[in-house]
């Protein structure tokens, strides 16, 4: 996709993940939104995949830790045509595909189960191990949060990944100085995660979380580094292109419904008709 193309993506992806949670009433919604930008770059074009065929074992894989963003995720791949659009409408209730965090024994399109904050990163390693051994040209991508980057278990996969030279693994922290009950400088200042992961020996860098063009730039250079793992710090807003949700200084998980569900959603379809229009 041309950047003008992905950011109608991303406006889609948007517009359906705010109706999908609405639809439910309540959900994570600020931090599902920051990750927009990046999951319509990936699935627009930067990962090696076949959504007619999920199960295509050459695939690129992703693995969602920050598991409270899978419906955004979702919303990718019912537009990508992994699933129905209309199962959107059934997140997190009785007889769900689509499960409040995201379950690969469910949902089509989904590579990981996620499981507490922290794991995504020793199973996506896992998942980047294997292709390694089994000689497969492919990669794992995997997202992580500001706030999980407190988890011990994400600095033991940040000396493992390394030490096996998984140039194949990359990984991206959404950067969005929230988590769940406060800022991360108020809870745990995790200070500049760039140079942590670089001192740990990745590859980093830090962008524009919501800039297409260095999310792009920044894959593509990921993509080029051997022997070591790397890692995109996304500098983002909870709650990024849904103005009056990224207003809400407390939207880990908020209440969607009434005026601010129409709000959001109006807001939604505005930033569609607006990349639609600079799509053409």
């Amino acid at each position: 996709m041309t950047t003008a193309e992905l950011k109608k993506f991303a406006a889609k992806i948007r517009l359906e993940t705010v109706k999908e949670i609405g639809a439910r009433g309540f959900g994570h919604l600020g931090g599902a939104l920051s990750v927009v930008d990046a999951l319509a770059v990936l699935y627009g074009g930067a990962m090696n995949i076949d959504p007619k065929n999920p199960d295509w074992a050459d695939r690129d894989k992703l693995v969602m830790s920050k598991g409270h963003a899978g419906p955004a995720l979702y919303a990718t791949l019912a537009l990508k045509g992994y699933f129905p659009l209309e199962w959107l409408a059934t997140l997190n209730q009785p007889g769900t595909k689509l499960p409040s965090h995201c379950d690969r024994k469910l949902t089509p399109g989904i590579d990981m189960t996620t499981g507490s904050l922290g794991q995504g990163v020793s199973t996506a390693i896992g998942l980047a191990l294997a292709q390694k051994m089994d000689g497969k040209n492919a990669r794992t991508y995997l997202f992580v949060g500001d706030g999980e980057c407190n988890e011990g278990q994400v600095w033991e996969g940040a000396l493992f990944s390394p030490q096996h030279k998984l140039d194949n693994l990359i990984l991206f922290v959404d950067y969005n100085h929230k988590q769940l009950d406060g800022t991360t400088e108020e809870i745990i200042d995790m200070g500049d995660i760039t140079a942590k992961f670089s001192a740990f020996g990745w590859h980093a860098q830090s962008i524009d979380g919501g800039d297409m063009k260095a999310i792009e730039n920044a894959i593509e250079l990921a993509k080029s580094k051997k022997n070591k793992p790397s890692c995109i710090v996304l500098n983002t807003v909870k709650g990024a292109g849904v103005p009056c949700v990224a207003a809400i200084k407390l939207n880990h998980h908020i209440v969607l419904d009434g005026e601010l569900l129409k709000t959001a959603i109006n807001e939604c379809e505005e930033a569609l008709s607006k990349a639609e229009a600079g799509a053409k």
